[in-house]
This record gives structure tokens, sequence and C-alpha cells, in this order.
């Protein structure tokens, strides 16, 4: 498990390679809640998912994607808001096999 460094901005977008893949997350706050976006190698993964407390953000698996992330309260089990980013919201990247427990 590899914790994506994260600022509690609104808005923000951080590349990191996880599993040798090149990957670009962004993150939004909305009125309805903490949105998710993630290009993998040039290629979009996922768009506007909704981020909640320990659910997986990948949820198709034949797109490519290595591997998974989700978001961890390590307070309690709220979903996150950008105010608790990079402190009590942690966003994780699972490698396969820790995604492969997960899904168990």
């Amino acid at each position: 498990m590899q914790q994506i460094p994260l600022q509690a901005t609104a808005s923000q977008t951080a590349r990191i390679v996880l599993g040798g893949q090149n990957c670009q997350i962004s993150l939004y706050q909305k009125e309805e809640g903490l949105f998710f976006d993630l290009i993998s190698n040039g290629t979009t993964i996922v768009v506007a998912v909704l981020a909640l407390d320990a659910v997986a953000l990948v949820c198709r698996q034949y797109l490519g994607f290595i591997g998974n992330l989700l978001f961890i309260d390590t307070q309690g089990s709220t979903s996150p808001t950008y105010i608790g980013l990079g402190g009590r919201y942690a966003l994780v990247y699972l490698t396969e096999a820790e995604n492969v427990k997960l899904q168990q």
C-alpha cells in the first residue's frame, strides 16, 4: 500500500508513478462531494468518480489499470472532503495483490 501525498485544497492534480504506471490523479470538491479522475499512461481510466470511504475508485479492471486506489478515513468512516486531505483522509494505492485481497 502506497499513500499518495495530497494537499487540503478544493482542486488539485497529482502526477505519480504507481505500479510502474505514469498516473495523473485529479481531485475536485463539488457540492455533492469529492470527485476523482485518473489517467494512466495517457489513457483515461475513470472520470468523475465520487470518493467514498474505503470504496475502490477503479471499478473496471478491463481498462488495463494495475491495482486500485481508495480513500481511508483515519479517524472514522466518513466520505472524504478536501478539508481533510493530507491529514484525516488518505488516498492509497493498492498493488494488484492487495486489490485481490480487498475484493475477497
